[in-house]
């Protein structure tokens, strides 16, 4: 269940995603498989070797791309998601979700 984001930013991570740009969203998030897990970032983009390039100069497996067309994604979480969020600079995120 995802919750904690709006309608227009997830058509703005959307559009990113259409456009084939690397696009984050990170939303609240509970899913009993991950307990202690109350956020997931959502890294998409429709260009999947862009998007398997991304993972592997993160230190990701690309066989963990969910292929869901027309939105492919990597989910971050944990420890992992903070670092990332970080590097990336995407401080809106990190500050509004405390990570």
């Amino acid at each position: 269940m995802a919750f904690g984001i709006n309608r227009m930013e997830l058509n703005r991570w959307k559009e990113t995603v259409s456009r084939g740009e690397i696009a984050y969203l990170t939303h609240y998030w509970l899913d009993p498989r991950f307990p202690g897990m109350t956020t997931v970032t959502k890294v998409g983009c429709s260009d999947l070797d862009r998007l398997a390039g991304w993972c592997v100069s993160h230190g990701l497996s690309p066989k963990y791309i969910h292929n869901r067309s027309p939105f492919p994604h990597f989910d971050l979480i944990g420890p992992k998601q903070r670092e990332i969020l970080r590097k990336e600079k995407q401080w809106d995120q990190v500050e509004r979700f405390h990570l």
